[in-house]
């Protein structure tokens, strides 16, 4: 602009300008109020039992004749996204874990039997072995998740 339309002269404005480095150490977690980490971790933990229900219930699917269990690796892969967002919220890996351990627990809830003897995860042949594929393809890539932010942290 010319000396016409901005006769005043060049300043600095103060909410433009950051007085404090939003990082304090590293990588910023999500937000600094307590109260809104404990909720969101709990919706994490709440998505984990979700996502163990949905694994376990679709678990027997087929392809044909042929047992395809893919809810498992589905399972495992929103499991590791869920370990992730949980790690962005919290420093400690053990916090992070929540929704896996929630969603361990309900595999176990649900290996055991119910009512009138209903069991889920078992059946006939390969879905005889359907819990240890569960719990096996499950784990595998949120403990990955786990175990490279421990190592990179």
């Amino acid at each position: 602009m010319g000396h016409r339309l901005d006769p005043l002269p060049d300043r600095q404005r103060p909410n433009l300008t950051a007085t404090q480095p939003r990082a304090v150490s590293g990588e910023e977690t999500a937000a600094t109020d307590p109260a809104i980490r404990v909720v969101v971790l709990a919706l994490l933990a709440v998505d984990g039992v979700l996502s163990a229900l949905a694994g376990a219930l679709l678990l027997p699917s087929y392809i044909g004749s042929v047992p395809f269990p893919i809810s498992a690796v589905i399972s495992g892969l929103v499991n590791a996204a869920l370990v992730w967002a949980a790690a962005r919220w919290t420093t400690s890996p053990r916090v992070a874990a929540l929704p896996l351990w929630t969603w361990l627990v309900t595999v176990a809830v649900l290996s055991l039997g119910g009512p009138g003897d209903d069991i889920v995860l078992g059946g006939q042949g390969l879905m005889a072995y359907g819990a240890l594929i569960l719990i096996g393809v499950g784990v595998a890539p949120p403990a990955w998740v786990l175990w490279r932010r421990r190592i990179h942290p």
